[in-house]
């Protein structure tokens, strides 16, 4: 299909194969889609991290907060801040490593889906949560992750 060039979209033409070779060379390097998933995978990970770093610090008032504030659904209080602060310090490490990044991705994602149902559903902040781990679950660790690496060399 021939576009029609004047006198006006002449000078566009080149301007459009030079963005169109920059966006070749910067899909066929991934280092830029490498760093926003770094990116993202350390936020996640500091934020659950000194999520979790405050429940340790006094663990009775973590039980008392599930108790009486949180009240997840089904999960006895004592079980539930368990759980969630042993993902809170254990899938940030993962993350940090970029192993098995879609495994802790999905973690936080359902961490903060009960979350954004039960405790908090007014939080904006759970919809950018949820965006980021979700990035995460789709795309994996990207080229500065282990997952990758791993992956070039096994697969």
């Amino acid at each position: 299909m021939d576009i029609p060039v004047t006198a006006r979209s002449a000078p566009a033409i080149p301007l459009l194969g030079a963005y169109a070779r920059l966006e070749t060379r910067l899909r066929s390097t991934e280092w830029l889609s490498g760093l926003a998933l770094l990116a993202v995978r350390l936020w996640l990970a500091k934020f659950f991290f000194f999520s979790g770093l405050t429940k340790i610090a006094n663990f009775t008032t973590t039980i008392a907060l599930f108790s009486d504030e949180y009240k997840v659904p089904v999960l006895p209080p004592n079980i539930a801040a368990v759980l969630s602060t042993t993902a809170e310090l254990s899938l940030p490490v993962l993350l940090v490593l970029g192993l098995f990044t879609r495994f802790a991705g999905l973690g936080f994602f359902a961490m903060t889906t009960v979350i954004a149902v039960f405790v908090y559903p007014d939080a904006p902040e759970n919809a950018y949560i949820l965006l980021l781990a979700a990035t995460l679950v789709a795309l994996g660790s990207g080229r500065f992750g282990a997952d990758y690496w791993i992956a070039k060399k096994l697969g």
